[in-house]
C-alpha cells in the first residue's frame, strides 16, 4: 500500500455527501467504477458499508477490503471477479442472476461475504443452489456412513458389535466379501422362488391327491419351503440388528418382504387348522388366494438392483409428467368413446352398446393394443377409429422424453455422488496424518478405531481442505477464495 493515507475531502460536518462519492473496488483483477447513489440503496452490504468506512480510519476500512490505495481510492478485494459481476448486478436491476459454469455453493458464500440477502437471488438459480445443497447433503451422509462402517467404539459392548457386524452384513454387500456373497445367495433366493412359483402352475408338474385335486409337486414344495426359510432368516437378522426398528419396519420395501413371507405361514395355518374351523372349499379358495400373493417378492429384487432403484426414483420424480399422461389419455377416452357410440347406432350389428361399454375400445385402441373384440362397423366410425389412435399415439409420446431424462439425470448423479464421496474419503485420508503426504486405509481405520481419543481423531478426518469441501461434515466456517474456484 502507498505511503500517507489520504482520504477524502469532507464537509464542515466531517463527512462527504455520500451520493456524491465515487470508488473504484478491484476484485480479482477486475476494476469496477461504483457510486454512492447506486451503493446507498442497500446499505447492508459490504460495498454500501465502503463508503461510510472512508472517514473511520484504516482499522474500519481493512475490517471489510483485503487492501485500500488512497492514492487511487481503490479497494482490493480476492475474491471471485466472475460471481461479483453477477453480485454487482443488485444495485442496478435489483436482481441477482448466476451465470452458467458458477458453483452455486461457492456463488452462495460469494453473497454472504458480499453481505447481500439471498431473496434477491432469482428463483432460477435458488432452484440450482437448493440441488447443489442436496447433492451435498447425500455426499457428506454417504462418507459419515462410512466413516461410521470404519470406526469401532471401544465403549461399545459386545451386542453393539455383534448387531452392528450383522447390520452391516445383511444391508452393505461392499463391506466386505462375506456381505457380497449373502446378497448374492438373497439374489439367487428371489429367482429360485420366482421360477418355482411359476413351475408350479404347470399341469404336467403338478401331482393329484387323494381328493383328485391338482396340488404343487412335493419337490416344487420343498425348494418352496428352503426359500421362504432364508427370506425369514434374513429379516430376522435385518429387524434385530437394525439400528432403528420402527423406520425399518415401516419402510415401504419391508413392507413388501412381509407380504413375500407372510402368505406361507398363513396357508400353513389355514391348512392345518382351517378345515376344523371353515368348509374344506372355502380353506383351499383361501389358501390359493394366498399362494397368488406370492408374486410379491418380486419387488424383493429392487433391494439388490440400482437399476429398479433408479427407475423407482425417475417414476417418483415423473409424476406430473404421468398425470399429464393419464390426463391426456382420459379426457380422449371419453370423447372417442362417445363419438363412436352415436356413429355406430344406425349400424344394426353395432357392438357399442353404451358409452361405459365404448371405454374398453376407446382404451384399446388409444393405446395401439387393438384386440379386435369391439370395432367400427360404419365408415365414421372407421374414420373416428382412425383419429383416436393417431391421438392416442402422440398423448403417450410427449411425456416420455422427460421421463426418461429424469432417469438418465437421476442415474448419472448416482454415480457421481458415489465418485465425488470417494474422492473426499481419499483427502480425509491424505490429511488425516499429522504432517503426511499420504495414508493408507488401514491408517484411516486406525484412527477411527482408536477409544478415547477418536473424537479428535474424527475431528481430524472431518476437515478436508479440498475444492469439493463439504461444510456439513465440519462445524467450521469456511469461505472460498477465487482461488479456490470449484472444479
Amino acid at each position: 500500500m502507498a505511503g500517507e493515507s489520504r482520504f477524502p475531502d469532507v464537509d464542515s460536518n466531517g463527512s462527504e455527501k455520500n451520493e456524491d462519492i465515487e470508488i473504484i473496488v478491484n476484485v480479482g483483477g477486475a476494476r469496477q467504477v461504483l457510486y454512492g447513489e447506486n451503493l446507498n440503496r442497500y446499505p447492508a452490504t459490504r460495498l454500501a458499508q465502503l463508503i461510510n468506512c472512508l472517514s473511520g480510519g484504516y482499522d474500519t476500512i481493512f475490517s471489510l477490503c483485503d487492501d485500500y490505495d488512497p492514492g487511487k481510492r481503490e479497494f482490493y478485494f480476492d475474491r471471485d471477479p466472475d460471481a461479483f459481476k453477477c453480485i454487482i448486478d443488485i444495485y442496478y436491476f435489483g436482481e441477482i442472476h448466476m451465470k452458467k459454469g458458477i458453483c452455486p455453493i461457492c456463488f452462495k458464500n460469494e453473497m454472504e461475504f458480499w453481505k447481500v440477502d439471498l431473496k434477491f437471488l432469482d428463483d432460477c438459480c435458488k432452484t440450482h443452489l437448493s440441488e447443489k445443497k442436496e447433492e451435498l447433503e447425500e455426499i457428506a451422509r454417504r462418507v459419515q456412513l462410512i466413516l461410521d462402517d470404519l470406526g469401532v467404539d471401544a465403549s461399545e459392548n459386545r451386542w453393539k458389535r455383534c448387531q452392528k457386524y450383522i447390520w452391516k452384513l445383511m444391508e452393505k454387500p461392499e463391506s466386505s466379501y462375506s456381505a457380497r456373497v449373502i446378497a448374492v445367495l438373497s439374489f439367487l433366493f428371489i429367482l429360485i422362488s420366482s421360477v418355482v412359483m411359476c413351475l408350479g402352475t404347470i399341469p404336467e408338474l403338478q401331482i393329484v391327491d387323494s381328493e383328485g385335486n391338482h396340488v404343487e409337486h412335493p419337490t416344487l414344495d420343498n425348494i418352496e419351503t428352503a426359500c421362504i426359510g432364508w427370506f425369514t432368516l434374513e429379516y430376522v437378522l435385518r429387524l434385530i440388528s437394525s439400528p432403528n426398528k420402527l423406520y425399518f419396519v415401516i419402510s415401504f420395501m419391508n413392507i413388501i418382504d412381509v407380504f413375500a413371507i407372510l402368505p406361507f405361514y398363513v396357508s400353513l395355518i389355514l391348512t392345518h387348522l382351517g378345515a376344523g374351523m371353515m368348509e374344506l372349499t372355502n380353506v383351499q379358495q383361501a389358501v390359493q388366494a394366498l399362494r397368488i400373493m406370492r408374486i410379491a417378492r418380486i419387488f424383493k429384487l429392487a433391494r439388490h438392483s440400482t437399476g429398479l432403484q433408479t427407475l423407482t426414483y425417475a417414476l417418483k420424480r415423473s409424476f406430473k409428467e404421468l398425470g399429464l399422461l393419464l390426463m391426456y389419455l382420459a379426457v380422449g377416452i371419453f370423447v372417442f368413446s362417445a363419438l363412436g357410440y352415436t356413429m355406430e347406432q344406425s349400424h344394426p350389428e353395432t357392438l357399442f352398446k353404451s358409452i361405459p361399454q365404448s371405454f374398453w375400445w376407446a382404451i384399446i385402441t388409444m393405446t395401439t393394443v387393438g384386440y379386435g373384440d369391439i370395432y367400427p362397423k360404419t365408415t365414421l366410425g372407421k374414420l373416428n377409429a382412425a383419429t383416436s389412435f393417431l391421438c392416442g399415439v402422440i398423448a403417450i409420446a410427449l411425456p416420455i422424453h422427460p421421463i426418461i431424462n429424469n432417469f438418465v439425470r437421476y442415474y448419472n448423479k448416482q454415480r457421481v455422488l458415489e465418485t465425488a464421496a470417494k474422492h473426499e474419503l481419499e483427502l480425509m485420508e491424505l490429511y488425516s496424518g499429522e504432517g503426511k503426504v499420504g495414508g493408507s486405509k488401514n491408517e484411516l481405520e486406525d484412527l477411527m478405531g482408536e477409544g478415547k481419543d477418536r473424537p479428535s481423531r474424527s475431528r481430524q478426518l472431518k476437515v478436508s481442505h479440498s475444492d469439493t469441501f463439504i461444510h456439513l461434515l465440519s462445524d467450521q466456517k469456511h469461505y472460498r477464495t477465487r482461488l479456490q474456484s470449484c472444479k
